[in-house]
């Protein structure tokens, strides 16, 4: 156990944090071990406010030793490991998940308030799903050979040689934490690099579980390590400004990417991110009415709108603008907010109190720009100890031009904007009106309109008559301010491993 000076008399726990009572620490996890500091700081529930957990903050440190015992993992064990071996290690921690399936699920509701269902049936099962598909895929995807013609009027034989990157940041969001966490770290350990991860301040719990299953199904020490604390003069600027660390991938805001790509200039270490959008929905007259009513209603608030691929900006042909508008009205005011474990629930509390005042700002900016609101605006009604969290109102809004602030830049909570238009030509040009380019969802009854719209719209991911739909073998990112890379397939790795080539002369 490692401990730093202020906290040697802590004793060790023996299981993660987690599933102890309410009021226990979310421990570090460096080199194999616990490590606790004496920097903590609250994890709230949003549902009620009530504490989940002290975090101990990793500072200087505690980042050093992870990034030592991370680098000291590549030439150990895990790098001498076949390829077979490791990904039989990786098999093994997604089924330890699926057989913690509640424990996860438990620490992902305490966590983000989200709904039951979301983290049983989404966030769950996709997060174990993370470490199979990319260990067979690892496993069986090749590399190019070429046999070349000499000066000599000989051969020469060219080929591919994968190697692990590195040591690999992995710096993770709040709104879908044990999801998009494994979405990096699965592709990661299978090409064979060594992590460490600093879960979001708002979401430890997850990454800290995680750490134990990685022990109790034999991980070798150091290969996963798990860094709390926040961004600017905490963990994550001490992790990404590391020069033993060779390569940040990211999940977050735009303006934190900007922040971390800064930082990894030094060294010209490379970077892969995902981040902010303003995305599109786009409906077409001819389109099944209910399905584009239900598929909106889940891009626009599913997860309390927290959601990178979620949409915020709708726009409907003006002869059925109307009929949409109504139907999607009645839609969201279906919509049942509360605990996340209340049979019927399909909606919960944002994040935190600090990120409610921010949607709220951008829910009065709306009544100053003479928005017309359709529905909700404010905050729900609540009772008993629910009214110290973090509830906001599922709101749509129409009558804002497209230069309103409401239009272009992202809110992140349950609410869009709907505006008509008559063209396809014009729509295209409205929808790449747009710093980001993360998710377009175009709904239509003509699979020729579907295919053009596609093609024209500037996003990494384009949903025909559908929304959220991901195999996992498909390129997956952002273009324009929405990100850099792709990742997910035989694209993870392009960032994941270092290419060589070798040149034979025969």
């Amino acid at each position: 156990m490692t401990v730093t000076a202020h906290e040697q008399s802590k004793a060790v726990p023996a299981r993660s944090p987690v599933l102890a009572p309410a009021l226990s620490d979310a421990w570090n996890f460096i080199d194999g071990e616990w490590v606790g500091t004496g920097r903590l700081f609250d994890n709230t529930n949003p549902i009620d406010g009530s504490l989940v957990s002290r975090v101990h903050e990793a500072g200087r440190v505690e980042v050093d030793a992870a990034v030592k015992a991370a680098q000291a993992a590549l030439k150990g064990p895990w790098g001498r490991m076949t390829v077979e071996q490791r990904c039989k290690i990786l098999h093994d921690v997604a089924d330890e998940m699926m057989r913690r399936h509640a424990d996860f699920v438990k620490a992902e509701l305490l966590d983000t308030g989200m709904p039951a269902y979301f983290a049983q049936h989404v966030d769950v099962p996709r997060g174990a799903a993370n470490f199979r598909i990319f260990a067979d895929l690892f496993r069986n995807v090749p590399t190019e050979s070429f046999v070349t013609d000499t000066h000599d009027g000989g051969k020469a034989m060219n080929y591919g040689l994968r190697s692990p990157r590195g040591v690999i940041a992995v710096v993770c969001p709040w709104n879908l934490p044990l999801l998009l966490m494994t979405w990096k770290v699965g592709p990661a350990l299978a090409c064979g690099n060594t992590v460490i991860v600093k879960p979001s301040e708002e979401t430890p719990s997850t990454a800290t579980l995680l750490a134990e299953v990685m022990r109790d199904v034999g991980v070798p020490k150091g290969v996963y390590n798990v860094v709390h604390g926040f961004g600017p003069e905490s963990a994550g600027a001490f992790l990404t400004e590391h020069p033993g660390v060779n390569g940040v991938t990211f999940t977050g805001e735009t303006g934190t990417g900007e922040a971390i790509m800064r930082a990894a200039a030094k060294g010209v270490r490379p970077v892969s991110f995902e981040l902010g959008g303003k995305n599109p929905g786009i409906v077409f007259a001819d389109a099944d009415l209910d399905k584009a009513v239900a598929g909106i209603t889940r891009s626009a608030f599913q997860n309390t709108g927290q959601v990178c691929l979620g949409t915020e900006r709708i726009y409907v042909q003006r002869p059925i603008f109307d009929a949409f508008v109504a139907r999607l009205k009645a839609s969201a005011e279906a919509l049942v907010l509360g605990p996340p474990e209340t049979p019927g629930v399909t909606l919960g509390p944002l994040i935190s109190q600090e990120h409610r005042n921010k949607v709220l700002s951008y829910y009065a900016k709306a009544r100053e720009e003479g928005a017309t609101v359709v529905t909700g605006g404010g905050i729900p009604v609540m009772e008993g100890d629910l009214v110290n969290g973090s509830w906001i109102e599922p709101t749509i809004w129409t009558g804002l031009p497209d230069s309103s602030a409401l239009v272009r830049e992202e809110v992140f909570g349950p609410c869009c904007h709907v505006s008509p238009f008559d063209t396809e030509e014009e729509v295209v040009e409205r929808a790449n009106a747009t710093a980001y380019g993360l998710a377009a969802t175009v709904w239509t009854g003509d699979i020729s309109t579907g295919h053009r719209m596609a093609a024209a719209l500037d996003v990494g991911i384009c949903w025909i008559n559908s929304w959220f739909l991901r195999d996992l073998r498909t390129a997956f990112g952002g273009s324009k301010q929405s990100g850099i890379g792709r990742e997910g397939g035989v694209h993870s790795l392009e960032f994941y491993t270092e290419l060589k080539n070798v040149c034979v002369a025969l």
